[in-house]
């Protein structure tokens, strides 16, 4: 059995071209909704429903659950794509007697929040170093936000799901800009964990404070000529905007609250020093600026998080949705691991 983890804004559909090739490769594949998103039940969306249900050990939780309606004490991997990669990774640094492999599609794992010795309720030197990165992108000659923090606050929901473009066009919009069709250069490390260096990042990560994220994308669409999309097609993005239309994103946007309140990330520091003990891999797209958001993610998560690193591999021509991007690809890559642990 193998399970595929969405992100945000995403669904199981999003995974609509590895099921049938994983499936024919003799996998158990089940590609879940997750907890505020789509047709999914017990929880609230509104806008201050208390995040502690988005907690990352919560939705390992919801995952466990799945498993066991199933009848299966184990699965043979874990995969996740973006803010699904990090569910992934909890579940396998978590529950390694449960999830036998991981794959991490996307985004870094860098591990649980550290613990100072001697200092219990002290945040992770990262997070406080981060923060401060964060703090001063309000400073700069063109003040900045970050987009996690504003996906955290009260008007992000209101603001993408009543875009001015119409619902439909800010979704294509944003997957565009994300994509490799949307790169305008080739994404490169930062240099350093501050605000001056996150300030390089495309406007859909670090915005510019004054915007909403339905903005910034109207903004950066409207620079360019657009071309018809050769890997999201008007019927998948159909699938899309109808359900963030019928839902909203507030469900999704929990998951960044829960991610940002301090508190709820003190409480993960009760992990602090797990690592991720099964055999581990990245694929991520060549043009994905995600990769390199936090600097350092990447060689954290292959030096420090997971002891038992198999393979990095980047695709050519496909940025942030790489398994709906370059999809056949994504599945020889995913294959091979599965298969032969390469």
């Amino acid at each position: 059995m193998v399970v595929l983890l969405h992100g945000f804004p995403e669904l199981a559909f999003s995974w609509r071209h590895q099921l049938l090739a994983l499936a024919q490769a003799g996998f158990h594949v089940v590609a879940p909704v997750q907890r505020g998103y789509g047709r999914t039940t017990g929880w609230t969306a509104n806008v201050d429903t208390d995040p502690r249900a988005f907690r990352m050990d919560n939705l390992v939780r919801d995952v466990l659950g799945l498993i066991h309606v199933l009848g299966k004490k184990s699965v043979h991997a874990v995969v996740g794509h973006d803010f699904g990669s990090h569910v992934a990774a909890w579940c396998a640094l978590i529950r390694p007697d449960i999830f036998r492999s991981l794959a991490m599609l996307a985004t870094p794992f860098t591990g649980p929040p550290a613990m100072p010795l001697g200092a219990a309720d002290t945040p992770d030197p990262r997070a406080r170093q981060l923060a401060e990165a964060l703090a001063g992108l309000s400073t700069l000659e063109r003040p900045r936000k970050h987009y996690q923090l504003y996906y955290s606050g009260l008007e992000a929901n209101a603001e993408m799901h009543g875009a001015s473009q119409g619902l439909r066009e800010f979704l294509r919009g944003y997957y565009h800009l994300k994509s490799a069709e949307g790169a305008d250069k080739r994404p490169a490390p930062l240099p350093d964990l501050s605000a001056a260096s996150l300030a390089g990042l495309p406007t859909y990560y670090v915005m510019d404070a004054d915007l909403g994220m339905a903005d910034t994308v109207a903004r950066s669409m409207a620079q360019r000529e657009m071309q018809p999309s050769r890997w999201l097609s008007e019927e998948s993005l159909n699938v899309y905007s109808d359900e963030f239309g019928r839902t909203g994103f507030q469900g999704g946007l929990l998951w960044y609250r829960a991610a940002t309140t301090r508190g709820l990330q003190q409480e993960l520091q009760i992990y602090a020093g797990l690592t991720v003990d099964v055999p581990s891999c990245f694929i991520a797209g060549e043009m994905d600026w995600g990769v390199h958001m936090l600097p350092g993610a990447l060689d954290a998560m292959q030096n420090d998080a997971c002891t038992r690193w198999v393979s990095t591999r980047f695709i050519a021509d496909a940025g942030h949705w790489v398994q709906q991007e370059q999809p056949e690809a994504v599945n020889a890559a995913l294959l091979d691991f599965l298969k032969t642990g390469r």
